[in-house]
């Protein structure tokens, strides 16, 4: 089977860490993928925002259970080190799907080089917030942007389940 798509039916959310870092050339790798996702007209309306630093790490995280409405010792991440926020230029009418792309491409990047991955949601509302536009602000980051997702990273403390079995109907033949 091509690898590409061996790579794609292999795939799996992770849900569970090793805390030790991943080192920047991978992560490097990752961002890059995402860089090739397809846009709207080409646009590339996407940013993408490598957070290693734990304290910002932990300062998402917090944001980001409040969001969910859990109490701030509660981890969306997993205990995932490394967190790729990935924005879009609300500006372009493909920005959602633009930056959803992204996300597809890191997560799949991401499996290729070993490493676990998982798509949290709640970047939306986090940089909606005043926290959130501070926070952009902050980092030197100027523009209409849309939080579209964030893209965990880490190597996984287990292995991954395997994949559900895919639902009947899922494809409609038409010829």
């Amino acid at each position: 089977m091509n690898e590409v798509l061996q790579a794609i039916r292999e795939r799996r959310s992770c849900r569970s860490y090793k805390p030790d870092m991943i080192p920047a050339e991978v992560i490097a790798q990752i961002c890059e993928a995402g860089t090739y996702a397809a846009t709207g007209m080409n646009f590339q309306s996407p940013v993408i925002i490598a957070v290693t630093n734990k304290a910002l790490r932990d300062r998402l995280a917090v944001q980001n259970a409040a969001i969910m409405g859990k109490d701030a010792d509660f981890d969306p991440f997993y205990g995932a080190p490394v967190v790729l926020i990935v924005l879009a230029d609300k500006s372009r009418p493909t920005h959602v799907y633009d930056g959803s792309l992204v996300m597809g491409n890191l997560m799949l990047a991401a499996h290729t080089l070993g490493i676990g991955s998982c798509w949290i949601h709640r970047a939306k509302e986090e940089f909606e917030s005043e926290e959130g536009k501070a926070l952009l602000q902050e980092l030197g980051i100027e523009g209409d942007y849309e939080g579209i997702g964030h893209c965990i990273l880490g190597y996984p403390a287990a292995d991954p389940r395997p994949a559900a079995p895919r639902k009947e109907n899922y494809i409609y033949h038409l010829d």
